[in-house]
């Protein structure tokens, strides 16, 4: 029989495990990820780097993990929105625009936080993939809604969901706001927004 896992212990490990995502992340977020080491996270903490090693693999599984963190609060900021008691329309609208000031704000103020976001990108991880399909499944039950009020008209809503995810794109992505966010012959954020919600209806 598999012995019982004690809750103190499970708690202090994900204690620990909490302590050395936030240092990582100061640490990104000062010196930026590619001159952070591991050794240098430990230091931070004042623990051994074979004791961070008990905990994460690689300075790679200690980013994969602060991304996923990263990644979290834009969904729940998603996920809220969607929830509004308003008008489909509005939602989406309120969807996107927030998406974008979140990146801005988040991601592009701080330069080091953008190479972060960009080695994970590169990367192609999974947890960015699995975000992508969460947000395409939150916007796909906003058009929905959308189709049932007859604010849009009937159509394929994977598909929709996909092609309003994939029109807003430059919003979101880092690397496209950071190429277009000060160009003025760029589509402002509100005009593109309306372009999009406008080929639902």
């Amino acid at each position: 029989m598999q012995e019982a896992i004690s809750p103190e212990i499970d708690v202090g490990r994900q204690d620990n495990i909490t302590r050395i995502l936030n240092a990582a992340e100061g640490l990104f977020r000062h010196y930026g990820y590619g001159k952070t080491t591991v050794a240098d996270i430990a230091k931070e903490l004042g623990m051994s780097t074979a004791n961070i090693y008990r905990f994460f693999a690689s300075k790679v599984e200690i980013h994969q993990a602060i991304c996923n963190r990263m990644l979290g609060g834009s969904y729940e900021l998603a996920r809220y929105t969607a929830g509004l008691p308003i008008s489909a329309t509005e939602r989406l609208r309120r969807y996107a625009l927030e998406q974008h000031r979140l990146t801005v704000e988040t991601m592009m103020d701080e330069e080091k936080v953008h190479e972060m976001v960009i080695v994970a990108i590169e990367r192609d991880w999974n947890v960015i993939e699995k975000h992508i399909d969460r947000l395409h499944d939150l916007i796909a039950e906003v058009i929905s809604d959308g189709i049932r009020l007859g604010e849009f008209r009937e159509q394929d809503i994977s598909v929709a969901a996909k092609c309003f995810g994939a029109s807003i794109t430059s919003l979101c992505h880092p690397q496209l706001i950071m190429q277009c966010i000060s160009k003025p012959n760029r589509a402002q954020p509100e005009d593109l927004v309306e372009f999009a919600i406008r080929a639902l209806k």
